[in-house]
């Protein structure tokens, strides 16, 4: 069974926010609208989206700066819906990082085809990586070559670090105890010695918080072990 396509649709006008979710809709995928940028900035930071459709002109945040904040962490396509039709603000927003633009008024065909071409191609790319690299807010992990990158920063760590990261990127939302993390890392019994699991724990975490102390990547959750923070 497929995974349902979410698609965030930013716009702060009611009509056209509604006729583009009504034209997401019928090609069989979820949509949530947003009316601002920093209301789109609460739902990109809550999950991750398989697209996003963005006004530039907003309340709050602008959609440059949205785009921008998107840029940081991810790369979800996202495709421009703007009244703005300079050719210097399409060759702007496109360096920054935008996938695809299109100038209101729109046409209805043309902004399905659109999705639907820009969704194909990244599935494909995504579809291509993902044997080989497990990824986490910013964390890249690659299995092939064993590099991590945070940021696009490579990450040095010690074998032992390296097998708790990918253990946890393995299954990102499982609670590991420090008797699951022990056994699978060291390959032995765990006889209970938590200073172990606790100072490669920390080392790993202050490895990774160094590149981007902003960011809380693994959580303890107490009386029971570690996941990854969602």
């Amino acid at each position: 069974m497929e995974k349902e396509i979410h698609i965030l649709v930013v716009e702060d006008d009611n009509d056209i926010n509604k006729l583009l979710c009504d034209i997401i809709r019928k090609s069989g995928y979820m949509t949530q609208s947003a009316y601002s940028g920093t209301e789109a900035m609460i739902y990109i930071e809550k999950q991750e989206w398989d697209m996003v459709l963005l006004d530039l002109m907003l309340p709050g945040i602008t959609g440059e700066e949205v785009l921008l904040k998107i840029r940081e962490n991810s790369l979800v396509p996202v495709i421009i819906i703007s009244a703005k039709g300079e050719a210097q603000t399409k060759v702007n927003t496109l360096r920054t990082g935008a996938d695809d633009y299109i100038t209101k008024p729109f046409d209805i065909e043309e902004v399905s085809a659109r999705i639907d071409s820009l969704l194909r191609r990244y599935k494909q790319v995504i579809g291509n990586e993902l044997g080989n690299v497990l990824k986490h807010k910013d964390i890249r992990l690659d299995l092939e070559s064993k590099i991590v990158t945070v940021k696009d920063t490579v990450v040095t760590l010690t074998a032992r670090e390296y097998k708790i990261l990918l253990l946890l990127m393995q299954s990102p939302k499982k609670i590991f105890t420090k008797s699951n993390i022990f056994e699978s890392v060291w390959g032995e019994d765990f006889l209970g010695d938590d200073n172990t699991i606790n100072v490669h724990m920390s080392n790993l975490r202050h490895k990774l918080s160094e590149v981007n102390p902003e960011v809380e990547y693994i959580e303890t959750i107490w009386g029971m072990g570690y996941r990854l923070k969602n």
